[in-house]
């Protein structure tokens, strides 16, 4: 590839964090299906994860040009079979129009609620209960207080941190989360310590 025509970008957390989300998706995803991805950002899971998840598809997402610049990148950089192009999608958005070869049989969502307004994570759980079929699978990743409380300082300066870039962002309260799931018929299934006091928080579609 021409380097002065390479879109792709890099997330350094990627690499850090790429290879635990793995080893839970492993663990909680429907064997066959496509992974809806919502917030791909720069690509860089979903060209580690799809190869290491097929046969299940992965359909990457994103609303920002950039992103999906990148992630077509990525693409062009290390091809794989189960990999979709990039859709453009916003999660607050009531309607997602999305197409995939295969059902849709989980999404997951990395790194997107503590920087995106409110609406984000509304849209997510209510497109979640129009996209995924009973049973099928919503897997968060990031930061959580919980009980109202931040788990470590490291998370307390980063909500602060945020919260001073834009006053809609910050690291939400996992009960609060819990509670939005429900009402869009989505039941907490298990929640996973991870590195750098992060959470994985696993739903799954009741009815």
């Amino acid at each position: 590839m021409d380097d002065s025509l390479d879109f792709r970008r890099y997330a350094p957390a990627t690499e850090r964090n790429r290879e635990p989300i793995l080893a839970i998706l492993q663990q909680v995803l429907p064997p066959t299906g496509t992974i809806l991805e919502i917030s791909s950002g720069t690509g860089e899971h979903g060209i580690f994860m799809a190869p290491q998840l097929a046969p299940c598809y992965w359909l990457p997402s994103d609303p920002n040009p950039d992103a999906r610049a990148s992630i077509a990148a990525w693409q062009q950089f290390a091809p794989c079979y189960n990999m979709c192009p990039p859709i453009d999608l916003d999660a607050s958005s009531p309607e997602w129009l999305v197409e995939s070869k295969e059902p849709i049989t989980a999404i997951v969502n990395i790194n997107m609620i503590h920087i995106a307004p409110k609406s984000a994570y509304l849209g997510l759980f209510a497109g979640a209960k129009h996209v995924l079929p009973i049973g099928g699978i919503l897997y968060l990743y990031g930061p959580f207080k919980q009980g109202g409380v931040h788990t470590a300082h490291s998370n307390a300066a980063f909500d602060e941190s945020l919260r001073s870039q834009n006053p809609a962002w910050g690291v939400r309260d996992l009960e609060e989360i819990v509670t939005v799931a429900h009402s869009n018929h989505l039941e907490l299934q298990q929640v996973y310590p991870m590195p750098a006091n992060n959470l994985s928080v696993v739903f799954k579609v009741v009815e």
